[in-house]
């Protein structure tokens, strides 16, 4: 037996040695740049070539350009573009460039039963706690987000592509909902009395335990607060899933909170792929699930907490009408309208993508709207007078383009714009199209880029019809002078909100969300908070 376990255990070292080889030889064929078809395992080559993490390490050895420009940590002097290599792990990208910055590995099977052991472990002593003293954290992430304010945002443009001044702005938003929400909660959590036949009735607001929240890659800053604010302030801890694709964003996050004063199974980033998602929802550990995304995601994490009896939340796509009728003030309405197309490059989706005019001004908004987005400045997104960046990802351009290009099969019109920008990163020209109709695919589908899409109606009527002829139903900006008008009609717009002479924007002090495709439930503002928490009635009869 003796001599048995000793041949094992030689025959593994063998094997060992003989993998590491044939690593290495991997890896210098690779940096080569010559093919190879390694009967390695891809995830063993990817950790095998990722470069290595080192806590406090922030820049690369001296004489990497690379580095020293983007403050990301890198391991070669050069990096090739992200496609040369397996995306089996998330992968920060500077879509300018279309050069990694950095990969960061999975969570392995136990280190995210780690997460969910910390978790609930957290859960009890953290929701038994006064809104006043979760607050306090809160207020102070605040503080945090504003004094690394310039680093923040310099990580949210590099990994995807947001211009410098819309960074920052995304970055003094989530401080604002920090301390609206911990200003507000006590009132807004507060025991509602109801009037019954008992001597005391009345409705509480409970902790649900964990929430997993499933987050894009559009507002990689934003979105974490959007959402984790009201839970956590509420009780309840959280596992944060963000996209892939701003890893570094989450991670800065994570940090941040941690030294604002959450305890560590308070908040915390689950770095997990997309298929270890259901295992996560189905725990009983977790008792709920977020998520802001597209339809089709939505679409499967409902199904998975379905299935697993518990709450969901979505936030969908949009396809957000901006109707502009003929007594609009015009001037303004362009103004508002290259703003609510064309901020965060079109990525947006509670934003304007279908432009719904009617005959009386529809040449004259065609014309201006075009002249405007033309003149708009694309370019390197840290450089402070770019208007619009790149587009966050190389397929996401080429999906855009895809839609472009079938409608004007059918028949719509360029006026500016129309294709992808030759040389390095994922930029898109800032498109506008005329003669578009409500088969085209820039008006059924969710243009997530810089391209508005003109409609004209027949009248105030038809104008509403096409509004309302969508899959989705997030938001809708209408324009007119008769404001009376503009209320009766907002409740005939099937949407989860209505901005009359303004641009559709989310606001920690009112409820965002969508009907539709665009989702269910609501996040921010009083009907945010109270989203996520167990509404638990209490009766109280009279003693004997």
């Amino acid at each position: 037996m003796a001599g048995s376990h000793a041949r094992t255990r030689e025959a593994g070292v063998t094997s060992l040695k003989r993998n590491a080889d044939g690593i290495k030889k991997e890896l210098v064929l690779r940096r080569r740049g010559q093919r190879t078809q390694s009967p390695l395992p891809q995830a063993t080559l990817a950790r095998s070539i990722a470069p290595p993490y080192r806590k406090g390490r922030r820049h690369a050895p001296r004489g990497d350009s690379l580095a020293v420009k983007t403050g990301f940590r890198v391991r070669q002097k050069e990096r090739a573009p992200a496609s040369r290599y397996s995306r089996v792990m998330p992968q920060s990208i500077n879509p300018a460039t279309g050069e990694a910055l950095r990969d960061f590995p999975y969570l392995t099977d136990s280190e995210i039963e780690t997460a969910l052991t910390h978790a609930s472990r957290d859960a009890p002593d953290w929701g038994a706690r006064t809104c006043a003293e979760r607050a306090v954290p809160m207020r102070a992430a605040a503080t945090l987000l504003r004094r690394e304010k310039a680093a923040l945002a310099r990580t949210i443009t590099l990994e995807m592509g947001k211009p410098i001044t819309e960074a920052e702005a995304e970055i003094d938003k989530a401080a604002w909902n920090c301390e609206h929400v911990a200003d507000q909660a006590e009132g807004w959590l507060a025991d509602d009395i109801v009037e019954t036949s008992a001597s005391l009735s009345y409705v509480s607001h409970l902790p649900l335990g964990t929430v997993l929240s499933v987050l894009p890659w559009n507002f990689p800053v934003w979105q974490i607060f959007r959402s984790a604010v009201s839970l956590l302030v509420a009780g309840n801890t959280v596992l944060m899933k963000h996209a892939p694709n701003v890893p570094e964003c989450a991670e800065r996050v994570t940090d941040l909170m941690r030294r604002a004063g959450f305890p560590r199974g308070v908040f915390q980033n689950l770095l997990i792929p997309v298929d270890r998602i259901a295992r996560v929802i189905a725990d009983p550990r977790v008792a709920a699930v977020t998520l802001t995304g597209s339809p089709a995601a939505g679409a499967a994490v409902a199904a998975q907490a379905g299935a697993a009896c518990k709450k969901s939340l979505l936030e969908l796509g949009g396809s957000d009408a901006f109707i502009v009728l003929d007594d609009a003030d015009l001037d303004a309405a362009v103004n508002a309208a290259v703003k609510a197309r064309f901020a965060n490059c079109g990525q947006v989706c509670l934003a304007a993508k279908r432009f719904i005019v009617t005959p009386g001004i529809a040449a004259a908004f065609e014309e201006q709207l075009a002249e405007q987005a033309a003149r708009l400045r694309v370019g390197d997104p840290l450089d402070r007078a770019t208007q619009l960046g790149p587009m966050a990802r190389e397929d996401l351009r080429q999906a855009l383009h895809r839609q472009v290009q079938q409608s004007l099969a059918s028949g719509a019109r360029v006026l500016t714009g129309g294709t992808p920008r030759a040389g390095a990163g994922f930029y898109y020209f800032p498109t506008v199209l005329a003669g578009v109709t409500a088969e085209m695919p820039v008006a059924t589908e969710e243009t997530f880029g810089p391209v508005a899409a003109i409609l004209r109606a027949r009248d105030e009527q038809h104008a509403l019809a096409l509004a309302n002829a969508s899959r989705y139903g997030l938001s809708c900006c209408l324009w007119t002078r008769d404001i009376d008008r503009a209320r009766a009609l907002a409740r005939r717009i099937a949407t989860g909100g209505v901005f009359i002479n303004s641009v559709s924007a989310s606001d920690p002090r009112m409820p965002v969300g969508g009907v539709k495709l665009s989702g269910y439930g609501r996040e921010l503002g009083r009907a945010g908070m109270r989203e996520m928490v167990n509404l638990q009635s209490v009766w109280i009869g009279s003693p004997r």
